[in-house]
């Protein structure tokens, strides 16, 4: 990986691990489908130009009825949920919890007939993940630190990510990603608009509100995607996958440094457990030909 590389890498987990925290301060005065309906709008308005620009979108839309199942578990479902639940969890550990996508991916594969899930590696790294989960979401569920139901959301928001990732790479495993995203936001941009535009603030929402809500669709949506489905053409999917545990590391860090977010105990002793258990349930094993 070459610097510039490097660079993107770490941009993209800081363009991802941000948007815990804009939604944090944006569900604050802004209704859960006006977070989601302004992001993906936003995301669309600058992924679509360069799909255009690119030729794409016609040739990409032949495979319609994939991105629509994508946008639903990809977008309408856990970016509602995660949304939804920082209205009483903090963005460090929402960031945390969907950091169990790759162990949910791996279970996921398995059941879809991937029998290198059974390998030692990857057995161990789902056992590690859920030891991690366990511990989470136990010492946060019991200490009173976190809400019980929006903790399930966010694993459910994880679950609904996996699922996504697979639907998408089954059906069009060659699609153009900035193409098929751009397509996404605006189906979930239509599926949001009536909840959305029925749920509009009453009040001039705050400075931080709005900056949130913006940065949330520019950065978070729109570029990072941009830039992700740049990176992987370069240093491939295997490799940028592993973006995931640079994002969780940059939820919790600006939780905590900007929020002042408490770094509680479950989150000590579950983000080691997580982030080593994913990256293990993630790795294939390597095969000798």
């Amino acid at each position: 990986m070459t610097r510039k590389h490097l660079g993107q890498f770490i941009f993209v987990g800081f363009l991802w691990g941000v948007p815990y925290l804009f939604m944090r301060v944006a569900v604050r005065e802004f209704d859960p489908s006006v977070v989601v309906f302004g992001r993906v709008v936003i995301g669309a308005a600058i992924l679509f130009p360069i799909a255009i620009r690119r030729g794409v979108v016609k040739q990409t839309l032949r495979g319609f009825k994939w991105i629509l199942a994508y946008a639903i578990f990809e977008m309408c479902g856990p970016w509602y949920l995660i949304t939804h639940a920082e209205t009483k969890i903090n963005s460090g550990l929402a960031g945390l919890l969907v950091a169990t996508v790759p162990i949910w991916s791996t279970i996921y594969s398995s059941l879809a007939g991937d029998k290198t899930v059974w390998h030692a590696k990857r057995l161990m790294g789902i056992i590690i993940g859920f030891i991690g989960l366990v511990l989470i979401v136990g010492i946060e569920t019991i200490s009173g630190a976190a809400d019980p139901f929006s903790v399930f959301q966010m694993i459910l928001a994880a679950i609904l990510y996996s699922t996504a990732m697979a639907i998408i790479l089954r059906g069009m495993p060659n699609g153009d990603g900035v193409a098929i995203n751009a397509i996404a936001m605006a189906i979930t941009a239509i599926i949001f608009a009536p909840a959305a535009l029925t749920s509009l603030p009453t009040e001039m929402p705050s400075l931080n509100a709005t900056a949130s809500l913006i940065g949330l669709g520019v950065l978070s949506t729109g570029w990072a995607f941009l830039i992700y489905f740049t990176l992987i053409k370069e240093i491939g999917q295997a490799r940028g996958s592993l973006v995931t545990y640079l994002n969780t590391a940059f939820a919790v860090v600006l939780g905590v440094i900007i929020l002042g977010e408490p770094l509680t105990i479950g989150i000590l002793t579950g983000l080691p457990l997580v982030l080593l258990g994913s990256y293990f349930a993630s790795r294939k094993p390597v095969t000798s030909s």
